[in-house]
């Protein structure tokens, strides 16, 4: 069975960085990743970056100069960094991909758990 596993996140000052990690375990013939969204208590769910067809990465107008998105397709893993944390910030953060579990078959989204971030004043 396919896993999204994200790590990274934790308690830090406004002002500060952080870096989240998402990896893939389990057994699948290919996995794209998507990008990134996050969802904070009591708001709707929200696409922090993705990764276009075009090869280039779109951010959501929030996090655009200071989330930067980057994928690492040998070693199976998405990161996301963060400069210049808001309290706004705060939120859980989860990685998405489209999975391919065998050579000849369909293709699935996943979602992970997610890594909670959170942003102090």
């Amino acid at each position: 069975q396919v896993q999204l596993v994200e790590s990274g996140g934790g308690l830090v000052q406004a002002g500060g960085s952080l870096t989240l990690s998402c990896t893939a375990s389990g057994s699948f013939f290919s996995i794209n990743f998507m990008g990134w969204y996050r969802q904070a208590p009591g708001k709707q769910r929200e696409l922090v970056a993705t990764f276009t067809n075009g090869g280039s990465t779109k951010y959501a107008d929030s996090v655009k100069g200071r989330f930067t998105c980057s994928r690492d397709n040998a070693k199976n893993m998405v990161y996301l960094l963060m400069n210049s944390l808001k309290p706004e910030d705060t939120a859980v953060y989860y990685c998405t991909a489209r999975v391919k579990p065998r050579e000849f078959g369909y293709e699935y989204n996943y979602g992970g758990q997610g890594t909670q971030v959170t942003v102090s004043s």
